[in-house]
């Protein structure tokens, strides 16, 4: 699961620093090295940035029904082996 929310979180990093320079410059790097924003590998590559944007979200939603106290044992039994 580690790996799964390092792989997530770096897309979403990508996902947000194309929408950065989108939004600054109109420039979309991720659609210039893949064909155009159109092409179906650019179309595959922001879909996996918008389904990791989605399973980051399962923890949050997940903290916020649970108390501090319990959200606190919930991660100290994680991290334990």
């Amino acid at each position: 699961m580690r790996t799964l929310n390092m792989i997530t979180l770096l897309l979403i990093i990508v996902g947000g620093l194309d929408w950065l320079l989108i939004g600054l410059f109109q420039f979309d790097p991720i659609g210039l090295l893949l064909g155009g924003s159109g092409a179906i590998l650019s179309r595959i590559i922001y879909t996996l940035i918008g389904i990791s944007a989605l399973w980051q979200l399962l923890p949050l939603f997940g903290a916020v029904h649970l108390s501090d106290a319990e959200a606190r044992i919930k991660r100290s039994n994680i991290d334990r082996p």
